[in-house]
């Protein structure tokens, strides 16, 4: 598992690290039952502050994405179960993305588009997005 750190963005380490960690598990590099690094590992690897990088599993174990094992440590672990909460919660985040979407003059057709195109990326678009198939 590869994570980088942008130390000049202005996105926190910690975002940057959840939002790596998420992605890398869209795209199977990191497979559900992996055991991540330790939070001293990774913070060493990486150069940063132990309390972030437990900040980013925190916020990954609260989202559903990982289990934290005192004898295997962080864990992905991602649940699904909780598929209607986790769409009543992006709401507030895809509401925010289609009001500037619709501010600069971009048309659904092309959020439509865009949207499509990252499930393709991220090798999702077998039965339309849907994993239940």
């Amino acid at each position: 598992m590869i994570l980088t750190v942008d130390f000049n963005s202005t996105e926190a380490i910690y975002i940057q690290l959840r939002n790596q960690i998420i992605i890398g598990i869209a795209q199977d590099k990191i497979k559900n039952g992996e055991s991540l690094p330790s939070v001293r590992q990774l913070a060493d690897e990486l150069g940063v502050n132990m309390h972030t990088v437990n900040k980013a599993y925190d916020l990954l174990r609260n989202d559903g994405y990982l289990t934290l094992d005192r004898r295997k440590g962080a864990v992905v672990c991602v649940e699904v179960n909780s598929k209607v909460n986790h769409i009543e919660n992006m709401n507030d985040g895809m509401r925010m993305m289609v009001a500037e979407a619709i501010c600069k003059d971009i048309s659904l057709n092309e959020m439509h588009q865009l949207v499509t195109q990252m499930y393709k990326e991220f090798g999702e678009f077998q039965n339309g997005g849907n994993n239940e198939a």
